[in-house]
Formats: structure tokens, sequence, C-alpha cells
């Protein structure tokens, strides 16, 4: 199926190059020799998110993605909701561009989806190092090295 969506609830959709998103996505999920279900990522704001993390994972906390995990067998599948106003906040937080910031928030989560976890230090060292690598190779998307799926 490939279908990989971005919607908004509650802001205006973030400019991003939405196409080259969904490449990088592709071949992330391709290296994992895993096919590419539905995935949808929502952006929304602070209290849509929280509202999210308190019904569903009984949360009471800001956070910048909750995760749901739809896959089933070798096909990734899920809904990501995003908070923008955490992207926003984190990129000043951590001295990065907005962007950038939205990168490792979206790949964070397919991560999730792809098995990884973040609960322990090793873990969250681990699935830093990933953020990291696939952050280069969007931009290595966006330099025309990869083509089209």
């Amino acid at each position: 199926m490939m279908a990989i969506l971005f919607e908004a609830e509650r802001v205006k959709k973030p400019i991003l190059k939405y196409r080259n998103l969904s490449i990088w996505i592709k071949n992330i999920i391709m290296e994992y020799n895993f096919l590419c279900g539905k995935l949808t990522y929502i952006f929304c704001d602070d209290d849509y998110l929280l509202d999210i993390n308190n019904r569903f994972l009984k949360h009471d906390f800001y956070t910048d993605i909750v995760t749901f995990d739809y896959s089933k067998d070798n096909t990734i599948s899920g809904d990501l909701f995003i908070s923008v106003d955490r992207v926003k906040d984190n990129s000043v937080l951590f001295n990065v561009s907005v962007d950038e910031e939205f990168l490792r928030v979206i790949v964070h989560g397919l991560l999730h989806l792809l098995g990884y976890r973040d609960s322990s230090m090793e873990e969250k060292n681990t699935i830093r190092e990933l953020e990291n690598k696939y952050i280069l190779l969007f931009k290595n998307i966006e330099n025309g090295c990869f083509k089209s799926l």
C-alpha cells in the first residue's frame, strides 16, 4: 500500500518537504526489510497531544510525539501524533533548526514502529545515534543522492 499521510489537528500543517519525507521514511523502512503500510503523521498542539497522552497512555505530561503501532507481520503501520509546540520549543532547547527537530521527531516515532525502545539509557543512546544517522540520510535525499521510490 505504501501510504504516508501528513495531516494536522488544531494547527496549521508545518511547511516541510513532504515528498522528500515520504521517500526518506520508505527508504528507512526498506532498510529493515519491512513493507510500508499506512503511516499517518498528525501535527497538533501541546494540549491536543497532552489529551491523547492522558487518555490512552495515562501519562500526564507534555511530549513531542505519541506513536500508535498498528503494524502487522512485516508491514509497518501507525498513527504518529506530533506536537508542533514541543518541536519548536525543543529546537530552541537543543539549538537546532525547527526543520531538523521535525526530522528527529518523525524518525523517532518511526524507530519505535521498527521495534526500538528508549526506556534505558543504553536504548536512548542507540535511538539517538539512529536519529542522527537518518537525519544525514534525509540530507542526502535532499541533495539528490536518492531517487524516488
